[in-house]
């Protein structure tokens, strides 16, 4: 039988990968489901190629031209965010690979673990603004996570033989300022903070990585996927994004998983575990590889990577808060409103602002994260003041 995938973010960077993966496995896998938010071109393009049972705009002013460019096929053609939590419960689907970016991925995320499917993980922000509830919710239902992002993936990897972990160790290429004095980051631009070194990705995640704000969220995610403590969790800077993680073990062993940079077998592995498949593509070329270098994450270049620690240390809503917070900043960076560095100071702000809550419920993310954005904004406006 083949596994039947729900893809949601089929127009994005990982949605799109996995699409690939797909079309090499035709005898192995199949598209059920198909979402987005904005892109319905390549949505319906999308559609007519994989013909999936249903696809899903989430923007609803965007059903219409959906709705036409699919009316000569059996598709079921839905939009709005409510039909994007209810398409994962079907009962036909296997897995559902969450691909959305930001908080937008938390509640059709649940609905999926609740409909017991098995949750291929890209969407980190689910995680890290409500990893104890997700947690919880997966153990009550026994419904099995998935990393895919190529760290969390590798981590899982090392970890098949169930052996007592000292730490883990996440490994992040810096981005493309990682050589940058503090005076450089006061003037770099957005056109220069999209230009990742090793990966390509959607605008948000590379903004992301290049504040490491997204290397801090993958802090936070690992302590949720491996059941660590923050203090078991290590960031090392490996520019050639060669070895994507590493697990040290209790009697001092370091296993790595390496590989190209490749996000399709991060996906495809979610897709086929305890399986591997063939998959094609560059292979590890070793003679490219003279030298393999390794150095501490600058806290003080890159305050982002610290903020998620502090956060993560005081639990509660304040990883929604800086979650939240930080889709304010990069949105606002995207549209010049606001400095690298100022994200930081938005960010850290916030977080001294938004009410606290030690043990928050569903509610609580909800209104923690539309308060934030409502305190973020402001101060991006009068920062530009």
């Amino acid at each position: 039988m083949k596994k039947q995938i729900a893809i949601l973010g089929s127009t994005g960077s990982i949605g799109t990968q996995a699409l690939q993966v797909i079309e090499e496995h035709p005898d192995l896998y199949e598209v059920y489901a198909l979402t987005a938010n904005n892109k319905v071109d390549l949505l319906a393009e999308q559609a007519r190629k994989f013909q999936p049972e249903v696809v899903v705009i989430a923007n609803e002013d965007k059903y219409g031209i959906l709705k036409e460019a699919l009316a000569d096929l059996p598709i079921k053609v839905y939009a709005g965010a409510e039909a994007l939590c209810q398409v994962v419960e079907a009962q036909p689907i296997d897995i559902v690979l969450t691909a959305m970016v930001g908080y937008a991925g938390l509640k059709p995320t649940i609905n999926a673990i609740k409909a017991r499917k098995t949750i291929a993980l890209a969407n980190k922000e689910t995680l890290v603004v409500a990893g104890e509830l997700i947690t919880a919710l997966a153990s009550q239902y026994q419904t099995p996570i998935l990393p895919v992002d190529s760290e969390h993936s590798a981590i899982f990897q090392c970890l098949e033989m169930n052996n007592p972990v000292h730490k883990v160790i996440l490994t992040a290429s810096g981005g493309p300022f990682r050589t940058f004095t503090m005076e450089q980051l006061q003037t770099v631009t957005k056109e220069q903070a999209l230009k990742h070194p090793n990966w390509s990705m959607g605008a948000k995640i590379t903004i992301d990585s290049a504040s490491m704000m997204n290397k801090g969220f993958e802090v936070m995610e690992a302590k949720w996927l491996f059941g660590v403590t923050p203090e078991q969790i290590e960031v090392v800077v490996h520019p050639q994004s060669v070895i994507h993680s590493m697990v040290e073990f209790e009697d001092g062993a370091v296993k790595a998983q390496l590989g190209v940079p490749d996000m399709r077998l991060p996906i495809q592995y979610a897709f086929s575990y305890p399986k591997r498949e063939s998959l094609s593509g560059e292979r590890l070329d070793f003679a490219k590889y003279h030298t393999l270098t390794f150095e501490k994450p600058d806290t003080t270049r890159f305050r982002n990577l610290a903020l998620a620690y502090e956060a993560l240390h005081q639990g509660g809503n304040m990883p929604c808060i800086v979650n939240a917070a930080n889709e304010v900043v990069v949105a606002a960076f995207l549209k010049d409103q606001i400095s690298f560095l100022g994200m930081s100071e938005v960010i850290e702000k916030s977080m001294a602002k938004v009410p606290f809550i030690k043990t928050p419920t569903y509610g609580d993310y909800v209104s923690t994260d539309a308060e934030t954005r409502r305190i973020a904004a402001e101060l991006v406006i009068n920062g530009m003041k």
